[in-house]
């Protein structure tokens, strides 16, 4: 079961509604949080709990998701904490996911700040993104724990043994970049020639042409600037799309061109489209979420809820904490002090 909160998407809840409905066709039994109203005639496996209530566009995603437990999200995170689901997937806004998650559903242990992992829709050579969004500050050893997070749903979903993983910089030298970048390639160097934890094959620095040429499978960076490569990248793979077709309907000669490489183009088109992969993985909750563009249309949210449910049945929270665990890269319980006797006592 997918619990799916329909708020916020631009299309309207109900185009949320008609992806749970394709995703029930091939199998997937979703649990609906959003206006009974306005979802439409729904397929036996679709349940709906009618939760008008949104904070999808709240300006303190917070502090909204502390203060309206009646909210959509909140009640479809709780769902999933209360073992009635196994799996989140938000229409809204990544703020109220990511608040809704950690109260509800809690970060798993050890995890020092849960993280938005997306494969990237790379022709012939899918690229693992994270963070994508979810923390626009960051410190090494977070970026640490991503680089182990994004390595686990590499190999656990898409089949990539010991993938390799790279620091997103501004050049390739292990003395480019950020102090951030600097110590997390300290960091991540220094687990290299420990091994990786068996895991992972560190690969250094990669520069943003890197992200797309394949030269790693798991790119890792903080949230803020992982946003912006995820947004420019998308921008680009839309103004080319665009570009094609404007060309192709530019003359009769271009039809015509159009019409001999449709088939062509299409399976391209169907590569690089930001809905294929159906959104960024939640990492480091306790249960998985998974949080789509809400922008999508019917077809990103199904495959939303398709890749929650294929990531529920691959067990990534569980091979995330296990590559966590290996490596050695859990956030360590402080130590308690030995008690003191107090002088005369």
């Amino acid at each position: 079961m997918v619990a799916v909160d329909c708020n916020g998407a631009d299309l309207g809840p109900g185009e949320v509604a008609a992806g749970a409905a394709l995703a029930a066709e091939q199998g997937v039994r979703v649990l609906l949080f959003g206006p009974a109203e306005r979802l439409g005639e729904l397929p036996p496996g679709v349940e709906v709990e009618d939760s008008p209530v949104s904070i999808a566009k709240a300006s303190d995603p917070v502090k909204a998701a502390r203060a309206t437990p009646e909210a959509s999200i909140v009640r479809a995170a709780r769902a999933v904490s209360q073992g009635r689901a196994e799996a989140l997937v938000c229409a809204g806004g990544t703020g109220a996911a990511l608040a809704a998650g950690i109260f509800n559903i809690k970060r798993a242990p050890g995890i020092y700040r849960p993280a938005l992992a997306l494969s990237l829709p790379v022709p012939e050579h899918p690229v693992t993104l994270l963070d994508v969004g979810a923390n626009a500050d960051a410190r090494r050893e977070h970026l640490v724990q991503f680089a182990y997070m994004g390595a686990a749903l590499a190999s656990s979903v898409l089949g990539v043994e010991r993938p390799r993983v790279g620091l997103l910089s501004n050049g390739e030298e292990a003395g480019r970049g950020s102090s951030l970048v600097l110590e997390t390639h300290a960091a991540l160097a220094e687990r290299a020639r420990d091994g990786g934890g068996g895991i992972l094959e560190f690969v250094g620095n990669v520069e943003g042409d890197d992200v797309v040429a394949g030269r790693a499978d798991v790119i890792v960076t903080d949230g803020f600037t992982g946003n912006v490569a995820l947004k420019l990248i998308e921008g680009v793979s839309q103004t080319i799309l665009d570009a094609i077709r404007g060309a192709a309907r530019s003359s009769l000669r271009g039809r015509a061109g159009g019409l001999l490489l449709r088939g062509a183009l299409g399976g391209f088109r169907e590569e690089i489209d930001p809905e294929t992969p159906g959104g960024a993985y939640l990492l480091g909750l306790r249960r998985l979420g998974v949080v789509p563009h809400g922008r999508f249309t019917r077809r990103g949210f199904a495959q939303a809820i398709l890749r929650a449910d294929r990531g529920v049945r691959e067990d990534l929270v569980g091979a995330t904490q296990r590559a966590l665990e290996a490596a050695d890269a859990l956030k360590r319980s402080p130590v308690s002090a030995k008690p003191v006797s107090l002088p005369g006592s």
